[in-house]
């Protein structure tokens, strides 16, 4: 109308502004300036916002959405119940299950009308009951607890109908749902077609979940109340009533403890039957006499047959209650583990409360020894004030012994208090003292595993000991108190800190986990086990997991459930033990340990081939069922789902307990624990003049080999620490191998000659401190921000003029105290300067959480290691303001490599040093990109399995590798390619390897050049952007960019992964519903084949049959 009226210009520009500002409002509101805001001040809802978040259409309707047939209740304890029961309360009943109820009472003639029907079920006739009941019989619901953290959040059960209104869990299900009984809630849901009963009877029974999807390890173990209950009774006790009975069977036992001629605890001999299976599954019956209590032959009834008596035959804590019901299940089979399992809960609960264990002030001895601990600890402390005083120490390292002290000493009264509480002195039955376990409740209940731990019973009746500040900073006054003796006001004030620093770190914590548990389950959701082989022979070589003197994980634990990808050679004699091929169970794992193999190759999911998903050989053994993975099950999910899951568990930044800060004291030395021989790996070494060898290489380790040649102990080796033992040398147990000083990092000479000062002016880069007490003179660097404008440019050195006339330079760091002097003359292997070691901060640079976020997101941390480009001889350019030039010249004899690196950071190589490719040149945290770049996909898989093994570890939570394996397989999908070749890629595209790979062997087979390319490594969110399907992505982050990308370049979805059937409502391509999908696809193929045979109108014909026989 404007333009037909020809009204100014002015006037039909500000319409089309206000017209365009509409539509931008209507499409997406906000994006540009401000929001529209509607008559109440809210921005309007836009189409975009329609969409997006977690409100919009994809997260709301289409990936979840609300269910009918459903109920939701809280729940309390059934203990009566067996495994695969639930109570659920009648009313709920009814009306979950009315439809059936109004078929059934129509069926029997009991109503004529629907109506009729719905009036008795209003009015609860008798005969509604009856009926109620027929129609529950075998028909299983489904129980869910939120969060649904993994697949056990949601399992069936058989419903028994009970009074009351709230629903009733069996026990040992509580630690899959995470629940526990003080007004948790829990939903209902009634499984309504044939079809899914089935799947809910076969598939998701509680009692065919007992093994974990993350470890493999039973999840139905007793906990708490059961365990004390079942520990209780198989303690054994000094002279107690009857000791030294014999018993013909356990009937005896049992007369002989109701009568009370016999404490449940005394020593006894009892004649016992047990079965034997041996190795070919055939079962022998034995009859033996063995030394146990009473109490032991009460369990030794509810055990199965087919285990023998000496599992049971010591004192049941969680982890040999676990143990027994692990090997019940994999000898017995699932039938008996169940059975028993319910048998063991009736009994821990039965004997929990008879036992009496309770809690009293009395119970929390405080340790005679503390005082005197605690005073020579405090006269340490003065000590150390005074050399702060007279300046022998700075302010860091006084701070850095004081916290080490107050460590260690808290770990003595912990000792001491331990000592104390764990053992008591008692007459036997000559007369004599002897030492037995303490009754004491509170060592009983952390001894069983039942409650508590060491840590909680220190602060009880030991002493409280370090707190952190709310960042994470250690306050150098201990808590020198515990719960028992009560804390002063100021103590008081001092916990509140790290309690208050707990509480809020929960509520941060589980956002943070589940966000990760849902980028995981992302970037993972479309991997499907697809085909039995993939044929490859890649794979990773595991080998046993030591760190210091401990095995961490043993061979045995890392290879179980994995299938060989070569033929396993004993390292004596190069015999084949096991074949290529073939899938290690418990049984094969014992054997490999026994043969002494230190390191197996495995298939694995990162070398699999498989076209789309993996393939089962790579995958191995599905954790949950016991066998090899079957075809359709959805590994991804399961993957994300258990690394996810116990994301709760770990902690935000630090360890605590109750803000107790966890330190360990600096280690100084390495200590031998087992007999055996020395093993350098990639140390170097220079001889000292007094004949040890000192280290001079950064990344060293050192192995202590047993006489099989099996690897034992492992310790890092720092710089500069003395070795006082050569290669393949003998060591007795105990012996010490190496020594070093923790608070400072020596700079160590590696040739004999004199020294001389260079750019070392005092009060330009240097500073003399002269001690009144000692008369001595040290010389130290200063920082370069605190150098005078004259010496910002200086390097300070030592040049070492060596005997055959050479020069050695030896740059100083900032902070380095000189420890000797100009022109003195100095030997192999001497101590020139120390760089005193920053403040170890609570080890705690990420911990937890944000650490295993970082390592899926591949970010790069700051100020990473800086790894070698090209293997060479290290030598020193021209340097520029601020940096360092390092420059490579390679053995190959290409081009020279440079590299400018920052003076701040202390260099690991010196000037004519020899390195290979990817050795570290400056010290860091590692950058995975680099690792992969420079080292190849294993190492990156090795390097990120193990950093996010530590943190579960340090947590306790048992995860198995393949997880992780499973998506560092998602992040590394991508390639660049870097020359096309004769395929269809163009330089610099990203495409997915398997493509790639296709499309090379398609390329070689004609004779023609294939593509090169690098592998990528994608962080998880970045990864699940990049996926083919724009519906998955869409439905994740970001949808409004990806929808209107999808729609510009007109992409298609095949629906390949799960996400995207669920959006568009069709079944998942995984579990059950592989089956459907392959079912479609050979129906496809038939008819496409059988268009080429045929005319069109039988085809036609055939099509319309097809279409109504199959409904779609």
């Amino acid at each position: 109308r404007l333009l037909d009226l020809a009204a100014p210009d002015i006037i039909v520009r500000n319409e089309k502004r206000m017209l365009q500002e509409a539509v931008d409002a209507l499409l997406d509101n906000g994006r540009r300036g401000r929001a529209i805001t509607g008559s109440n001040k809210r921005p309007l809802k836009s189409l975009a916002d329609m969409i997006k978040g977690k409100q919009g259409r994809f997260r709301q309707n289409l990936l979840g959405k609300r269910v009918d047939y459903s109920g939701r209740s809280v729940i309390t304890v059934g203990p009566t119940l067996r495994l695969h029961q639930c109570g659920l309360p009648k009313k709920m009943a009814l009306e979950l299950f009315k439809p059936f109820i109004f078929a059934k009472l129509q069926a029997s003639g009991q109503a004529t009308t629907i109506k009729a029907a719905k009036k008795m079920v209003e009015r609860e006739t008798p005969e509604v009951w009856d009926v109620l009941a027929s129609v529950i019989r075998q028909h299983p619901v489904m129980l869910n607890r939120a969060p649904t953290l993994h697949r056990l959040g949601l399992q069936a059960f058989e419903p028994i109908l009970i009074e009351g209104k709230a629903i009733r869990l069996h026990p040992l299900v509580c630690a899959a749902f995470n629940a526990d009984f003080d007004g948790d809630q829990m939903a209902v849901h009634v499984p309504l077609t044939i079809e899914a009963q089935l799947e809910a009877r076969a598939l998701m029974m509680s009692t065919n979940n007992i093994l974990s999807p993350a470890n493999g390890e039973p999840i139905i173990v007793p906990s708490q109340d059961v365990v004390l209950g079942l520990y209780y009774i198989t303690r054994d006790a000094v002279n107690a009533k009857g000791e030294g009975m014999v018993f013909a069977d356990t009937h005896e036992v049992n007369r002989a403890l109701a009568t009370g001629k016999v404490a449940i605890h005394a020593r006894v001999k009892v004649r016992v039957h047990q079965t034997v299976i041996d190795e070919n599954g055939e079962r022998e019956q034995q009859t033996i006499i063995v030394d146990t209590t009473p109490g032991r032959c009460l369990l030794w009834e509810v055990v199965p047959q087919g285990l023998s008596f000496d599992m049971i035959n010591l004192e049941m804590t969680k982890k040999n209650i676990s143990k027994l019901i692990n090997s019940c299940y994999r000898k017995l089979g699932l039938k008996d583990t169940v059975i028993f399992a319910d048998q063991l809960m009736y009994l821990g609960f039965r004997q929990a409360t008879r036992s009496g264990v309770s809690v009293g002030m009395e119970d929390m001895l405080i340790p005679p020894t503390k005082h005197t601990i605690i005073g020579k600890a405090e006269t340490e402390v003065r000590e150390i004030e005074q050399q702060f005083e007279q300046g022998f120490v700075t302010a860091g390292e006084r701070y850095n012994k004081v916290v080490d002290i107050w460590a260690r000493t808290n770990d003595q009264v912990a000792k001491a208090m331990m000592d104390n509480l764990s053992y008591t002195m008692v007459k036997n039955k000559q007369g004599e003292d002897e030492k037995q376990k303490s009754f004491n409740s509170i060592y009983m209940m952390s001894d069983s595993g039942a409650r508590g731990s060491a840590a909680q019973i220190r602060q009880l009746a030991g002493m409280r000991g370090l707190m952190a500040k709310p960042d994470g900073s250690i306050i150098e006054t201990p808590i020198k108190a515990n719960f028992r003796e009560g804390l002063t006001v100021l103590q008081y004030f001092i916990s509140t800190h790290g309690a208050r620093k707990g509480l809020a770190d929960t509520a941060l914590k589980t956002a943070n986990s589940g966000y990760l548990t849902r980028r995981l389950v992302d970037v993972a959701q479309d991997l499907v086990i697809t085909e039995p082989d993939c044929g490859t022979a890649g794979g990773l070589v595991m080998t046993p997991f030591i760190q210091g003197g401990d095995v961490i994980e043993p061979l045995r634990d890392r290879v179980l459930g994995r299938v060989t990808a070569e033929d396993v050679r004993r390292a004596s004699d190069d015999e084949v033990v096991l074949p290529r091929g073939t899938l290690i169970d418990e049984k094969i794992a014992a054997q490999l340990e026994e043969s002494g193999v230190d390191e197996v190759k495995v298939r694995s999911v990162i070398a699999c081939e498989a076209s789309f998903g993996v393939c089962a050989k790579c995958y191995g053994r599905d954790l949950a069922r016991g066998h090899l993975v079957n075809p359709g099950e959805s590994v991804g999910v399961m993957a994300a789902q258990s690394i996810g899951e116990p994301g709760t568990q770990l902690t935000m930044r630090t360890f605590h307990v109750g803000g107790a800060a966890s330190r360990t004291s600096a280690a100084n030395s390495v200590q031998v624990r087992n007999k055996g021989t020395v093993r350098f790996h990639n140390v170097k070494t220079v001889q000292h003049a007094k004949g040890h060898l000192v280290s001079v290489s950064r990344s060293g380790e050192l192995g202590i080999a047993d006489e099989l040649g099996r690897e034992r102990e492992r310790y890092k080796l720092p710089y500069g620490a003395s070795i006082l033992l050569k290669d393949g040398e003998a060591v007795e147990a105990g012996g010490i191998v190496a020594t070093w000083d923790p608070h400072t990092h020596p700079l160590v000479t590696e040739v004999a000659g004199k020294a001389r000062f260079s750019q070392i002016a005092d009060g330009v880069t240097a500073t003399s401190k002269t001690d009144d007490a000692t008369g001595m003179t040290t010389v130290e660097i200063l920082p370069v921000t605190a150098r005078p404008a004259s010496g910002k440019d200086l390097r300070p050195a030592i040049v070492l003029d060596t005997t055959d006339g050479g020069e050695q330079f030896y740059f100083l760091p900032q902070n380095t105290i000189v420890t000797v002097r100009d022109g003195e003359t100095i030997g192999v292997g001497d101590v020139i300067g120390r760089v005193p070691q920053e403040s170890s901060r609570t080890r705690d640079i990420t911990g937890g959480l944000p650490r295993v976020a970082d390592l899926f997101e591949a970010r790069k941390p700051k100020e990473h290691a800086i790894l070698a480009e090209v293997s060479g001889v290290v030598s020193f350019g021209k340097e520029t303001k601020g940096k360092n030039r390092l420059v490579i010249t390679p053995d190959d004899g290409s081009e020279i490599y440079e590299e400018l690196i920052p003076k701040w950071r202390t260099m690991n190589v010196f000037e004519g040093e020899h390195v290979n490719r990817g050795e570290t040149v400056s010290d860091g945290p590692q950058n995975p990109h680099d690792i992969l770049r420079l080292k190849g996909e294993v190492a990156l898989t090795n390097y990120i399995v193990n950093e996010v093994q530590d943190v579960y570890r340090l947590q306790g939570v048992k995860i198995n590798d393949k997880h992780i394996e499973v998506i560092v397989r998602q992040m590394l999908r991508k390639v660049d390619i870097t020359e096309g070749g004769d395929t269809s890629f163009i330089k610099g595209e990203q495409v997915d390897y398997i493509r790639v790979v296709q499309e090379n062997q398609a390329v070689l087979a004609q004779n023609k050049f294939p593509a090169k390319f690098e592998r990528q490594l994608m962080g998880i969110t970045k990864a699940s952007l990049s996926t083919d399907s724009f519906i998955s992505a869409a439905s994740f982050q970001e949808t409004t960019r990806v929808l209107t990308e999808a729609a510009v370049t007109g992409k298609e979805d095949d629906l390949r992964g799960l996400k995207e059937n669920v959006v568009v409502g069709r079944l998942i391509p995984a579990g059950t519903g592989l089956a459907y999908h392959l079912e479609r696809r050979r129906q496809e193929a038939e008819a496409a084949e059988f268009e080429l045979h045929n005319d069109f109108s039988e085809v036609d014909q055939a099509f319309s049959q097809a279409l109504n026989s199959d409904q779609f």
